[in-house]
């Protein structure tokens, strides 16, 4: 790794605050991903949804709501159609809806339920519902306005797993241009700038799919060509992200990060987290984001686990932090994020990175919304009573959702389910 940059400067957001309601604190590990935000009508707008299923819409600056509509689901994921005026709301529950609203009324514009193609819960807990795990908007090469979207559903009989899932590509009215099915479990979508390919990183493959990242043409699904760590295991890709002709792909097969050229030529690749002894201790840490622009590629990565146990007396020494790379893989600096990130955000020269709790420690002082100035490293921090679970950023303004968390040792109640809304500049 690069030497630490240590720049931070704390509590420079000065955010604006909304109420969301209420919603189950989180505990001392991680639940899944209960909310999500972003921004419309050309920045306009802040978009929240929520667990209960509620999609609000807030003007930007007095965060006074324009129109508020209930999803089918809970609604776990937003994308905006900017050209159509819509915002795209991802579902996780019993139907695994992608609905598409009008960002002006709220009004539903289409619907359509992944479980009639991935299956239904054959129990009635989370981890079983059909989820529309990822959304991504954009063009095609041929100019024409697209959502694709990737949706899992697992199950388990006995010592038999499996996963159904789809990805899609819908027309702005809803229509669908072609799906590509396959029995191992998308993560993450990235379309490249030009229209031309669309990524899909894989990170649990248990049956006949046996591939971490897919490459399809936007425009017809047809497979372009794929790319594997190679590693043992069920556990591949999980992250990807596009820059030119580039992409980054975090690897949660053998915990390193990779730049792959057209086709999947390796480029290089970093250790990330990679397995490493500790007073006998066997640790290694997840990257589970990349992000790549501008000949520049950061990872980042997550918790400490250990290969023989559950719990673990010592922390892998780059869990939980930001590591930037230059186009040739050499670093250009890194960071501590300090607690668990659910996803990164990105505006090209800016990273933002919603920190929820470290479980292996327990320290509140890890909850906050950190950014990062990408090509130099420098930092700053918002810290927050609850965790942070979800941000998005936009011409400068961050946006990020605050869970309230409960450590199971200390009985205490932290924070509040608000939206958060401030300027980086």
């Amino acid at each position: 790794m690069a030497e630490t940059v240590d720049t931070e400067r704390e509590n420079a957001l000065e955010c604006r605050s909304v109420p969301l309601g209420e919603i189950e604190p989180a505990r001392s590990r991680h639940m899944w991903t209960r909310s999500a935000v972003g921004f419309a009508a050309a920045g306009d707008l802040v978009v929240t949804a929520e667990w209960d299923g509620t999609v609000t819409a807030r003007d930007v600056d007095s965060l006074e709501t324009r129109w508020s509509t209930a999803h089918p689901d809970h609604a776990v994921g937003i994308a905006s159609l900017p050209e159509s005026d819509m915002i795209v709301v991802a579902g996780r529950g019993r139907t695994g809806t992608i609905a598409a609203y009008d960002a002006e009324t709220g009004d539903r514009q289409w619907r359509y339920d992944t479980a009639d193609d991935v299956g239904e819960a054959v129990k009635d807990t989370v981890f079983y519902l059909p989820y529309v795990v990822a959304c991504e908007t954009g063009t095609d090469a041929k100019g024409n306005e697209r959502v694709y979207a990737a949706a899992r559903r697992y199950e388990r009989d006995g010592e038999n797993r499996r996963w159904h899932s789809t990805v899609y590509a819908f027309d702005p009215d809803g229509a669908i241009r072609w799906t590509y099915e396959t029995d191992a479990s998308p993560i993450a979508l990235d379309l490249d700038a030009d229209g031309e390919r669309l990524a899909v990183g894989y990170n649990r493959c248990l049956g006949d799919h046996d591939t971490g990242l897919v490459v399809l043409d936007p425009e017809s699904g047809d497979l372009e060509w794929t790319w594997d760590p190679g590693t043992e295991g069920d556990r591949r890709v999980g992250d990807v992200s596009f820059d030119g002709d580039a992409i980054a792909v975090s690897s949660h097969g053998d915990k390193r990060g990779y730049l792959l050229g057209p086709g999947g030529a390796e480029r290089w690749r970093v250790d990330l987290a990679v397995e490493t002894e500790i007073d006998g201790e066997r640790l290694y840490a997840y990257p589970n984001h990349a992000y790549a622009d501008d000949g520049r590629v950061a990872f980042v990565t997550g918790n400490t686990y250990a290969i023989e146990s559950r719990e673990t007396e010592h922390r892998h020494p780059n869990e939980h932090r930001v590591a930037a790379f230059d186009a040739d893989g050499d670093p250009l600096w890194d960071d501590d994020v300090r607690g668990f990130v659910h996803g990164l955000a990105a505006d090209g020269g800016r990273l933002v990175a919603p920190c929820a709790q470290n479980f292996r420690v327990r320290d509140p002082d890890t909850h906050a919304v950190r950014w990062f100035d990408f090509e130099s490293g420098a930092s700053a921090t918002e810290h927050l009573d609850g965790i942070a679970t979800a941000a998005a950023v936009e011409d400068g303004t961050v946006a990020a959702i605050e869970e309230p968390v409960a450590y199971h040792d200390d009985g205490e109640t932290r924070g509040e389910y608000a939206l958060r809304v401030g300027s980086l500049e």
